[in-house]
C-alpha cells in the first residue's frame, strides 16, 4: 500500500513510471503501469539488499538526472540508512544518519529520546527477555487494560505463532503471562513495552505525517484523524479511514521535536488523544510515510513534491513551512476499506459525521483505485482484496475492538 501511494505521489505530479524493488509482491502493486517491480529473494534483509543495491547502483551510475531512494517500510529505511554513506554516491538518500534511526526506530529508546525533548508519552515499563527467564519483576504497574507491544518492530516481523498481534489489548494478569511467555518461547528476543491504556476507541487516535528538509527545517506538516482500525490481529494499528484534521499546538510540538533532533526525511507519528489530562501521547514515530500516508497527497499536499524540490531543484529552502488541512473546503476523506464497511463499524460521533458528510460530497479516495491506472484486472483485484475486508471485520472486530458496533 505504501510503496503504490508514493508510486501514485510522483506519478501524478511528473508522469512516468517508478521503479521499485522488493522480495515480494502485495496486491496493489499487481497490473499496473505506474509502477515497474523487480522481486529479489531476500532483498529485506542483508547482505542480499546490500548486494543487490550495488548491482542497482551501477546501472544508475551515470543516470543523467538525480534517482531518489525511497524505503517503504521500516526495514527498508533502516537498510538505506545503515549503508546511507555508500548508497549516497549513487542516490539520493533522504535520511537520517544510522545511530539517530536506531534511537528512534526503536520504541525504548524513542522514549527516552521524546522524554529529554518534552514529547508525551504513555506510561511506559521495560519488559527484557532476562526478566521472563528469571521470572522477576514481572509485574504490571498499571491498572488492566494494558497495552504490550515489541520496541523492535523491525525484528518483530520475523517472529510468528498463534495470536500474534502487532500490538495486544490486555485485560488479566494471567492473559498477560501467557502473551509474554508465547513471545519470548517463539525466538523473539528484544524488548517488550508495557503501558498504561490510554481510553477511548479509534477515533481518539491521530496520526502526523512531515517532510524535514536537509537542513533539518521541517517542510510540511499534515495530521489525520484516524476514525477506524483494521481489527485482523496482525494488522492492528493499520489505519482504514482518516479525516484530515488541524491542530496549531500539536504542529508546534512535533516541529520543535523534529528540529531539536534535527531530523531530516520522511516520518510518521501515531499519537492517541488522553481525556485524563487533555493531551495528546505520541506512541512511536516512523521513519518513513505509513501505509495510510496517501491521505496526505489526497488533500493536497503531495508526498513525492517535497523530497523533488528539496534535493532536486533546490527550491524548499525558501518556502514556508505548510500547516496542512486549515482550509476544511479541500478536505477529503481516505478510505482503505469499502464505504459500507465504514458505515457499519465506525463508532458514532462528530468525527464520523464529519466522515459521512465528506461521502455525501464525494469528497472521498483511496490510495489504490486511482483513475490514470485503470484496467480491468487491476480493478477486479483491488475490488475482491477491498471485499475482504467484510469477511475480517466480522471476524475480528468485536474481539479485537471490544465494543458493540452499530
Amino acid at each position: 500500500m505504501n510503496v503504490y501511494g508514493m508510486a501514485r505521489a510522483f506519478h501524478e505530479l511528473y508522469g512516468g513510471t517508478v521503479k521499485a524493488y522488493a522480495e515480494i509482491q502485495l496486491a496493489p502493486t499487481r497490473f499496473t503501469k505506474i509502477l515497474d517491480l523487480t522481486l529479489y529473494s531476500g532483498f529485506s534483509e542483508d547482505p542480499v539488499f546490500i548486494e543487490k543495491m550495488r548491482e542497482i547502483a551501477k546501472v544508475y551510475q551515470n543516470h543523467d538526472e538525480p534517482v531518489i531512494l525511497i524505503g517503504c517500510g521500516d526495514g527498508y529505511a533502516e537498510l538505506i540508512s545503515k549503508h546511507k554513506d555508500e548508497l549516497s554516491k549513487t542516490f539520493v538518500c533522504p535520511y537520517v544518519d544510522y545511530d539517530l534511526l536506531k534511537s528512534l526506530n526503536n520504541k525504548e529508546s524513542f522514549y527516552h529520546v521524546a522524554d529529554k525533548h518534552g514529547l508525551p508519552h504513555p506510561l511506559t515499563k521495560i519488559i527484557t527477555k532476562d526478566m521472563y527467564e528469571n521470572k522477576s519483576d514481572l509485574d504490571v504497574p498499571f491498572e488492566f487494560p494494558v497495552a504490550l507491544k515489541p520496541a523492535n518492530s523491525v525484528e518483530w516481523l520475523d517472529i510468528h505463532f498463534e495470536g500474534r498481534k502487532k500490538a495486544f489489548i490486555i485485560h488479566s494478569q494471567e492473559e498477560y503471562m501467557t502473551i509474554v511467555g508465547k513471545i519470548y518461547d517463539n525466538g523473539y528476543k528484544s524488548d517488550l513495552i508495557l503501558q498504561d491504556f490510554i481510553p477511548g476507541d479509534d477515533s481518539n487516535m491521530r496520526v502526523l505525517n512531515a517532510y524535514v528538509d536537509q537542513d533539518h527545517h521541517v517542510k510540511m506538516m499534515c495530521l489525520g484523524h484516524p476514525i477506524l482500525e483494521d481489527p485482523t490481529p496482525q494488522s492492528i494499528g493499520n489505519y482504514v479511514a482518516i479525516i484530515p484534521e488541524f491542530n496549531q499546538d500539536v504542529y508546534d510540538q512535533v516541529q520543535k521535536f523534529l528540529e531539536d533532533i534535527e531530523f531530516t526525511g520522511y516520518a510518521n507519528f501515531d499519537m492517541k488523544y488522553d481525556s485524563r489530562d487533555d493531551t495528546f501521547k505520541f506512541f512511536e514515530i516512523n521513519l518513513r510515510q505509513g501505509r495510510s500516508s496517501f491521505f496526505v497527497t489526497l488533500n493536497g499536499y503531495n508526498l513525492a513534491k517535497y523530497v523533488v524540490e528539496d534535493y532536486i531543484e533546490g527550491s524548499l529552502e525558501n518556502e514556508p513551512t505548510v500547516y496542512a488541512n486549515k482550509n476544511k473546503a479541500q478536505h477529503k476523506l481516505w478510505l482503505g476499506v469499502p464505504e459500507k464497511v465504514f458505515n457499519k463499524y465506525a463508532a458514532e460521533n462528530d468525527a464520523t459525521k464529519y466522515a459521512d458528510e465528506l461521502i455525501k460530497q464525494d469528497r472521498v479516495g483511496t490510495t489504490v483505485f486511482y483513475s490514470k491506472d485503470n484496467s480491468f484486472r487491476r480493478w477486479l483485484l483491488l475490488t475482491y482484496m477491498f471485499h475482504n475486508y467484510v469477511k475480517r471485520f466480522d471476524k475480528y472486530f468485536q474481539e479485537n475492538k471490544g465494543r458493540d458496533f452499530k
